[in-house]
């Protein structure tokens, strides 16, 4: 207003005269393009509007990622996807495999196939096959490539070895199999950073921490929630758990001692199911709906739960949305079930903290949704992300890229990321050791695990006949048969 002002007194404009330059642009060309002097102060006042409009513009890298479905012979055709109803992804993901919950008749199966294995997959191709019902959620286990883990309305959880190369034959017989809740086990998730340590939350409101190579039920949080679980994750290191419930509650968990370290009622209004995630800085993203049934985002800090950092509504479709968190990048992307389309956000320090970057389109609507690990994607494509989108009888690999004209590897957009080998053994864990990820460099291409990440079970509990551990007077005795474990509540 001050250049204004000025520019107005060496013109000699008065204030009527000066109100014109606020109309349109092309008004005031056809009105005062002969006059020099206003011309000037014309030119002025766009340089100052052009100015403010470019810091209006936030500066990202990530501003012109762009989603794309792959061709159909990179897709994977004629799979009878799950018809169940329960918000699972359905799909798990990793550099060698992407195994799918399929329809199956007089029990549970899922299909595994290898990455390479795309185009039509025949009917006879084999399953895994072991559960007495419709199997809910799947899961890789990120320390061994070989090693899925399912939960299953027949309320058991089952550890299967995939050979190399995949199946040949249907495969029934589990390595592990981890009995211990009442109802169907419908979310499933491996410790991050600690060898063979499993999350499983079941319809039961039970959540259990285990010991898979032991098979042993190590801790049992039966008294913390008083509805349905919704979702539950680790944080970074895995010294945390967060965990969305029907009671519309969040709380963060201390996983070995199983209490509540913080919580907040009424994240979203709604009535509908939330999912929640830990994001960077141990900050919290949350997905939900408000009372007005509209779909909505939020990120909370922890440390001040009261009011969220940011809320943002989003549209008023019915499905849950998926959250998928990047560390790497800072982007989370938003995958609605019955959606065509993937939003995807960028987290950073500066208000108001979940910036809105573009909207990828499908088609088809996903039943589910598979997320590539880091350590996975094509670095020479400058591919920052990969999902494997469910529809009725497909699975379509969708690839995120951010445009670069190089070919040369991108530093900028891949930071040291968390690599396959664990920190600490699951012994160790239980006992109290923390570790930290071990990150890898992406600059030399996909990174697999070593041995020393093989999935080994402790030989001494594997006997031909059942037996039982500990005295009358302990509840803390474990039934065990060779490859299959039933536990019993542990005294504390």
């Amino acid at each position: 207003m001050w250049v204004m002002n000025k520019s107005r007194e060496k013109a000699g404009l008065d204030a009527a005269q000066v109100g014109l330059l606020s109309y349109s642009s092309g008004v005031f060309d056809a009105l005062f393009c002969i006059n020099c002097t206003v011309c000037r102060v014309y030119r002025l006042f766009k340089t100052q509007a052009a100015t403010m409009s470019r810091k209006v513009v936030r500066s990202s890298k990530f501003r012109h990622v762009f989603g794309q479905g792959l061709k159909a012979d990179q897709c994977y055709d004629d799979i009878r996807i799950s018809q169940m109803t329960w918000d699972s992804n359905f799909c798990t993901v990793n550099p060698k495999f992407v195994a799918m919950i399929v329809d199956a008749s007089g029990g549970g199966s899922f299909i595994v196939l290898p990455l390479s294995k795309t185009g039509r997959i025949d009917m006879s191709y084999p399953t895994v096959c072991g559960h007495t019902g419709p199997v809910l959620d799947i899961e890789f286990c990120p320390h061994n490539d070989n090693i899925i883990a399912s939960g299953s309305e027949d309320c058991s959880v089952m550890i299967w070895e995939i050979p190399e190369g995949g199946l040949t034959s249907p495969l029934s017989e589990p390595v592990v199999k981890l009995e211990g809740h009442s109802k169907r086990v419908g979310i499933l998730s491996w410790h991050p950073t600690a060898h063979n340590v499993l999350m499983t939350a079941g319809c039961d409101n039970v959540l259990i921490l285990w010991n898979v190579a032991r098979g042993q039920e190590m801790v049992r949080m039966d008294t913390v929630h008083t509805d349905l679980i919704y979702s539950a994750c680790w944080n970074r290191d895995g010294s945390q758990i967060l965990t969305a419930c029907k009671d519309k509650t969040l709380r963060v968990l201390d996983p070995r001692k199983g209490t509540v370290i913080t919580e907040k009622e009424k994240p979203h209004e709604g009535s509908r199911p939330v999912r929640a995630l830990f994001v960077s800085d141990n900050k919290i993203l949350s997905t939900g709906f408000s009372r007005m049934s509209e779909r909505q985002v939020a990120l909370w800090d922890p440390n001040r739960f009261g009011e969220p950092l940011t809320l943002q509504e989003l549209d008023t479709s019915s499905g849950v949305l998926l959250p998928f968190f990047d560390p790497d990048t800072g982007i989370v992307f938003l995958c609605g079930k019955g959606d065509t389309s993937i939003r995807y956000f960028e987290i950073t320090d500066e208000a108001p903290f979940v910036h809105y970057l573009s909207m990828y389109s499908g088609k088809e609507s996903q039943k589910g949704m598979g997320y590539m690990p880091k350590r996975g994607l094509e670095v020479n494509k400058c591919e920052i992300a990969r999902f494997y989108k469910l529809h009725d009888r497909k699975c379509e690999p969708v690839v995120m890229t951010v445009p670069r004209k190089s070919d040369l590897f991108q530093e900028d957009l891949y930071p040291n990321t968390i690599g396959p080998e664990p920190s600490v053994e699951a012994d160790d864990w239980f006992d109290g050791k923390d570790g930290q990820p071990i990150m890898i460099s992406l600059k030399d291409g996909i990174a697999a695990p070593t041995k020393s990440s093989e999935f080994k079970l402790n030989k001494t509990l594997l006997k031909s006949t059942t037996v039982c551990v500990g005295d009358q007077g302990n509840r803390g005795g474990v039934r065990k048969t060779v490859a299959h474990y039933s536990t019993i509540p542990k005294q504390q």
